[in-house]
């Protein structure tokens, strides 16, 4: 997947780097895998901003995404890698051999006619779900699930991925993205490869523009507001308003919200980077 960098004709083209979506095949989704997507705007069901800096953007439709990958053992073709404006990554059409279509997230390097599985016995390449009790040590995965059968849920965003480390009783442990090292049950499924789109990180939108079509509307620093709006409001000048915390003063940097009595706890084996 290459970027792409523009000549500065314009201040919104100088700093803009963006994808060359060179790895999308199509821009007609399959009809039959799209949902309604309705825009909240950040408002909640009394119509109350709950959520801020939400709002406008293009209409989208949801992609329905395969996270649980429980068609066994039923190879599938891969028709189409197409874009999702629901999520970073990629998405691929799969064509199954009883006719079912169902959209995966793309994982990096799957091509249009590659053959994927899932289940039991599966050779562990690119794009087939298996189970942690049977994929290689060393191994790249990602969606993977947190309890069986209950569909992917970590690493499932664009260049993620985690590496399965080791075997201990029933569990395997895995290395997360975020340096967190973690026992997970066997029995979980995880899919193999980097998911796609890896350069991501490094795409600049260039013009505010482009955030607005992704709906997303000015976000403004609590350092520039009032008191009354913001802990960090107020002061004469540019003020910095003391230790940088939340809007509901909740402190920023170093202050851990994580529940003591977390039951997932007993799983970490080792804590991500500070």
């Amino acid at each position: 997947m290459a970027l792409k960098k523009f000549k500065p004709t314009t201040p919104g083209q100088r700093f803009k780097i963006i994808s060359a979506f060179d790895d999308i095949t199509t821009d007609r989704p399959e009809k039959s895998l799209l949902a309604s997507a309705k825009n909240s705007g950040g408002r909640n069901n009394n119509g109350k901003m709950t959520i801020r800096n939400i709002g406008g953007g293009h209409k989208q439709k949801y992609r329905i995404i395969d996270f649980k990958r429980d068609k066994e053992n039923i190879p599938g073709i891969v028709k189409t890698v197409e874009y999702d404006p629901n999520r970073t990554a990629r998405i691929a059409l799969v064509n199954y051999v009883d006719g079912e279509k169902r959209y995966i997230v793309a994982p990096n390097g799957i091509k249009v006619g590659q053959e994927i599985n899932a289940g039991l016995g599966v050779a562990p390449n690119v794009g087939n779900a298996l189970y942690l009790s049977e994929i290689p040590f060393g191994t790249v995965v990602h969606n993977i699930e947190l309890r069986p059968g209950q569909g992917a849920k970590m690493a499932r965003s664009a260049g993620s991925y985690a590496q399965l480390m080791s075997r201990d009783g029933k569990y395997a442990i895995l290395k997360l993205p975020s340096g967190e090292t973690r026992m997970i049950l066997q029995t979980c499924k995880a899919t193999i490869g980097i998911v796609s789109n890896i350069d991501h990180s490094l795409e600049k939108s260039g013009k505010a523009g482009r955030s607005r079509w992704l709906g997303r509307r000015p976000r403004v620093r609590g350092v520039v507001m009032n008191p009354v709006d913001h802990p960090m409001g107020g002061g004469e000048g540019r003020a910095t308003g003391g230790h940088p915390r939340s809007r509901k003063g909740i402190p920023a940097k170093g202050y851990k919200t994580r529940s003591k009595k977390s039951a997932s706890d007993k799983y970490i084996v080792e804590r991500r980077k500070k």
